[in-house]
């Protein structure tokens, strides 16, 4: 109400000033008093039928033009009926944003798309190089190929990091949600890291769950395989464990470096390194921004704990009852 008569400010003063040329006429030429005051009583009266007219008609505009902008901004032909020239101008300027709008987000959605396809090509072709160069190392056992082979594997998860950071949101994601085991979701994610735990002397504890899980098979994967490669990047000595609490809490707890308190907050921030990624150049980032925003999806919640020269838990809750992805 208060936005209304302010919008209509201008027009109450113009007819204030009408109102004293009327009274300043009648005065000069010494006319009664009663004169000016019953015609301007009725037309307030008069007057303010039409406001209070014009106030509902103004009111119920508004209110369905913020219906329309909660439900979807293209439905241009919801829009109340042009009451006069004015109205009719700003109806069709809307009309020509909605449409500019609708253009402007085909336009980016397809662009998008073939950013998406044209980074999935290059992922499947970039796999086959490093499989045949994995096939070769197979057949020596050296220091040097089996560093050569964790580089692999290294190459490998940015690889697939790109393509998780480009599918995320993407219309084209391909859940497949139903019980899957727990135990062998861990076993093959740890099974690609286990030339990392050779290599660097690192010890692995697992206790087998025995436990199925409402999830996505292969996000959960990726998720798992963040956090383990994390652990081994930043631990130089002791081990990783992964373990079950209830109820269906899955722990990944290794002995590194730690994060720092003030560092903890933020870890889940997308491009946010810490202290630990400022101190190694390798780090992105975008590893744990990926996993929470996975777990979002999967309707899992995902926590981590941290001390400075202790080692770091994540903890990912999988009792999750119903999943609905975002």
């Amino acid at each position: 109400m208060f936005n209304y008569l302010k919008y209509k400010l201008k027009l109450f003063i113009c007819l204030f000033l009408f109102f004293l040329v009327f009274v300043f006429t009648f005065f000069l030429y010494s006319l009664p008093v009663k004169a000016v005051i019953y015609p301007s009583l009725l037309c307030f009266v008069i007057g303010l039928v039409f406001l209070g007219f014009d106030c509902f008609k103004t009111h119920k505009t508004v209110s369905t033009l913020e219906i329309i902008k909660k439900i979807d901004i293209g439905l241009i032909d919801e829009l109340p009926s042009p009451q006069n020239i004015q109205s009719e101008s700003y109806n069709e300027i809307i009309r020509l944003l909605c449409e500019s709008h609708a253009k402007t987000v085909q336009k980016g959605e397809k662009d998008f798309e073939d950013m998406v396809n044209y980074y999935t090509l290059w992922a499947h072709q970039i796999k086959t190089p490093i499989s045949s160069m994995r096939l070769n190392l197979q057949n020596e056992d050296t220091p040097l190929s089996r560093t050569l082979q964790n580089d692999l594997t290294r190459i490998e998860s940015y690889v697939n990091m790109v393509l998780a950071f480009l599918r995320l949101n993407s219309s084209s994601t391909d859940y497949v949600f139903k019980e899957y085991n727990l135990d062998n979701i861990i076993k093959d994610s740890v099974k690609k890291f286990s030339g990392e735990f050779i290599t660097k002397k690192l010890s692995l504890s697992f206790e087998e769950t025995n436990t199925f899980v409402l999830t996505d098979e292969k996000w959960l994967s990726f998720a798992v395989e963040q956090i383990i490669s994390n652990s081994i990047k930043y631990t130089e000595t002791g081990g990783v464990s992964i373990y079950l609490e209830n109820p269906k809490i899955l722990c990944i707890r290794d002995t590194g470096i730690g994060i720092m308190d003030t560092d903890l907050p933020r870890v889940f921030e997308n491009g946010y390194t810490g202290l630990n990624g400022r101190t190694d150049k390798r780090a992105s980032g975008i590893g744990l921004f990926l996993c929470k925003q996975i777990c979002n999806n999967l309707s899992h919640k995902i926590e981590i704990f941290s001390k400075v020269g202790e080692g770091t838990t994540v903890k990912i809750h999988l009792d999750s009852k119903t999943v609905v992805p975002s």
